[in-house]
């Protein structure tokens, strides 16, 4: 049964991790909003200092414990859903269901955000404010191949999708945020391939793909993760979808929403998936 519209974010960062505010914060706005679902998924811990991820184990066990007993407090109000950002780096990352057994989470999602050179041990980190970095990164470990360098970046969303545990995949073409054109562009054969096989792969183990609003609210990127192109062989794949707003701060839960929501209404989608306490279901669009 396909429910009705309903206001829904999976993709929730608190103070646990790079977010800016305490959870409860979050369901504040949220029932301000008129929200129906909201899951919390700070950033996995992983095993290098960082300022982005929960600290360690102890702590990813009390923010477990917090989201728990958010959960049953507004039992009635809001469905709130506990779960994790966990990324993806081959022979440095905790396994997926490790995590995943740790926490008791109610679902997981898996992103690359640091993409590991295949000989060298330095990570290039794709994400952040800073494009710059990006740029230092390509040139330093890749030696500015941007082939070579996006390539790896596929090869191990992919390898993720092959191998882990989770429910979810994170902002799926993340990689172009920075790009903005300068180095490739998306309608390149090579990158066509790419993304076709990475798609193919996440149709075959029935994942959910999130469409991820972040990177337009926050002016880093012209396109939704991912981006029309993508979408369109996603619809024609079956791939489910999800919207999400990768909130870091209350204010930010519905960001760029009704825009999105148009956008996948003309590319053909009727549904989105949501968590409930028996599992996934579909809500209108």
């Amino acid at each position: 049964m396909i429910m009705k519209k309903l206001l829904t974010n999976h993709h929730t960062h608190s103070r646990y991790c790079d977010g800016k505010e305490p959870p409860e914060a979050y369901i504040r706005e949220a029932l301000r909003q008129g929200f129906h679902t909201l899951g919390f998924s700070s950033h996995a811990p992983v095993p290098f200092e960082n300022t982005f991820a929960i600290d360690d184990t102890g702590e990813l066990i009390k923010y477990a414990g917090e989201i728990r007993h958010l959960q049953q407090k507004y039992k009635g109000d809001i469905n709130i859903f506990l779960a994790l950002e966990m990324d993806y780096i081959p022979g440095i990352t905790t396994d997926f269901a490790e995590l995943k057994s740790i926490a008791g989470l109610d679902y997981a999602i898996g992103g690359v955000h640091l993409v590991r050179h295949p000989e060298k041990e330095e990570l290039w980190f794709i994400d952040g404010p800073k494009r710059e970095i990006y740029d230092r990164g390509l040139q330093t470990l890749f030696d500015g191949d941007i082939r070579y360098a996006v390539t790896a970046y596929w090869k191990q969303v992919r390898e993720m999708v092959a191998t882990q545990q989770f429910d979810i995949v994170a902002h799926l073409d993340k990689i172009k945020m920075h790009n903005r054109n300068r180095y490739f562009t998306q309608d390149e054969k090579w990158y066509r391939r790419q993304l076709t096989e990475t798609l193919e792969l996440i149709a075959r183990k029935g994942l959910i793909v999130e469409v991820n609003t972040r990177g337009i609210y926050k002016g880093r990127s012209d396109e939704l993760f991912p981006g029309p192109d993508a979408l369109k062989m996603m619809r024609e794949l079956g791939i489910p979808v999800m919207l999400n707003s990768d909130a870091h701060k209350p204010e930010e839960l519905s960001k760029y929403f009704p825009e999105a929501r148009e956008i996948l209404k003309k590319i053909g989608f009727k549904v989105f998936s949501v968590r409930a306490a028996d599992g996934w279901q579909e809500i209108g669009i």
